[in-house]
């Protein structure tokens, strides 16, 4: 059965879709089958990224390992059993179409929200939060006093997160591996960052999260969009040298798969 990875959080802008589409790719790069499926169904980034790689791959005459991308199906009425939610349905039925053709799926969620972001959390073996370092971003996780020095609640994310972890206990699945991944930390040391990082560990310790690297502002993540590719494929379209930013994007893209630990998967590329 495939391992299914779900990208979330109920806030836009954290960069979900840019971790969904280079952790898409670097599965499928290192030889694994992945399929993805886009739950923002009005903005849709991360299918359009998908759709933007085929359309460009095609027209360059290129093979690239990419993840495939699947669609939720159309449910007939008489399809839904009594009391049945329409979503609910067309998630399961998607999901079921694609776990045992794939090693891994990967799930990118609005960032409100919605209930097909709801049931997805639930099915999540391993969940990926993207965290801006802001503390309007982690206000989105749990609620702090003004000196930002102690906890003082979760917020909503949080306790949904929690209802999703009850839904899979009572299943009898394994518990839900939930890693909240730092983007747009700053290089230097300032009072912001210091405080951010500490406020998050004293929450991953209170909730039960891991926490890893993740990605910092760069250019390239927008340019690279309009053709689908990211930046383990810059060499396979005749960029010869990368420069200093591309080389430590490419690390930090190698230090989030790393610290992940999805299974079967090593972080050489």
């Amino acid at each position: 059965m495939a391992h299914i990875i779900v990208v979330g959080n109920e806030k836009g802008g954290a960069g979900k879709s840019t971790v969904s589409m280079h952790l898409a790719t670097a599965l499928a790069r290192m030889g694994h089958k992945v399929s993805g499926l886009d739950l923002d169904l009005r903005q849709r980034t991360f299918g359009r990224y998908i759709d933007n790689r085929r359309a460009f791959l095609k027209k360059a005459g290129l093979d690239l390992a990419s993840p495939a991308l699947t669609e939720l199906p159309e449910v007939k009425p008489n399809a839904l059993r009594p009391g049945e939610n329409v979503y609910d349905h067309r998630l399961s039925a998607a999901v079921a179409g694609m776990e045992r053709d794939n090693d891994f799926i990967l799930i990118d969620c609005p960032g409100s929200h919605t209930r097909l972001s709801q049931v997805a959390h639930s099915l999540a073996d391993t969940l990926v939060t993207p965290l801006n370092d802001s503390f309007i971003d982690f206000d989105l996780l749990a609620h702090t006093d003004a000196d930002a020095t102690k906890i003082t609640g979760p917020s909503v994310y949080s306790e949904m997160v929690w209802n999703a972890r009850q839904l899979r206990a009572q299943a009898g699945l394994t518990p839900i591996d939930w890693v909240v991944v730092r983007n747009r930390m700053g290089a230097q040391r300032m009072v912001n960052k210091e405080k951010m990082e500490a406020a998050i560990k004293m929450l991953s310790k209170r909730i039960g999260f891991r926490i890893a690297p993740g990605f910092n502002e760069r250019v390239i993540f927008r340019e690279l969009f309009p053709r689908g590719l990211t930046l383990l494929d810059l060499k396979d379209i005749g960029v010869k040298q990368l420069n200093i930013s591309n080389v430590a994007a490419r690390q930090e893209l190698r230090d989030l798969i790393k610290a992940l630990k999805l299974p079967g998967v090593t972080a050489d590329f």
